[in-house]
């Protein structure tokens, strides 16, 4: 089973990243979200597990991957991350140093960047599913764009399509050298 925690400030978009994630298809999936007391600007994060078998506990415990859109959600998730995984950095957002802990790998991505380079301003959170896609290998390239599309199409939101297109895109390569 593999533990991802989505984090950052409400209008990031880390709770529909998660969701995206949890509807990738050919596993088992839960999607627990937690908001904190203001929706856009206050804290959100959520916690998706998925795999072959059945999830029985949704709560966070030990994640793989902790994606950290902005320095409150680095410090606050940065200890949970299970000894080999990895905490995937928003460079955009970062104001500490994130060289904390040498039983984690960090992945700093500038997402903002990215997203911005691509003309998609509020796709960061998109870029950065791409890069999850990529970096952990569960999903192929092509099994992460078309869930991606599908839950955007179910949505009512395949106008954005293009644009989300580029900005997984942008993610997805933004680690090559």
């Amino acid at each position: 089973m593999r533990e991802i925690v989505f984090a950052g400030f409400g209008g990031q978009g880390v709770l529909t990243a998660g969701l995206i994630v949890s509807q990738y298809k050919g596993f088992h999936a839960t999607w627990m979200p937690a908001y904190g007391a203001a929706q856009r600007g206050g804290t959100a994060n959520c916690t998706v597990k998925y795999g072959p078998e059945k999830i029985t506990n949704p709560g966070q415990q030990k994640p793989d991957l902790v994606l950290a859109m902005n320095t409150p959600s680095f410090k606050k998730f940065v200890g949970m991350v299970k000894p080999g995984g990895i905490i995937l950095v928003n460079a955009d957002m970062m104001t500490e140093d994130t060289n904390v802990r040498d039983d984690i790998q960090v992945v700093s991505v500038h997402c903002n960047y990215l997203a911005d380079s691509v003309q998609n301003a509020k796709g960061a959170n998109i870029v950065m599913i791409g890069t999850i896609t990529r970096i952990l290998g569960d999903f192929t390239h092509d099994e992460g764009v078309e869930g991606m599309n599908d839950m955007f199409r179910k949505k009512g939101k395949s106008k954005f399509e293009a644009k989300n297109v580029a900005a997984f895109e942008a993610g997805y390569h933004a680690l090559e050298s």
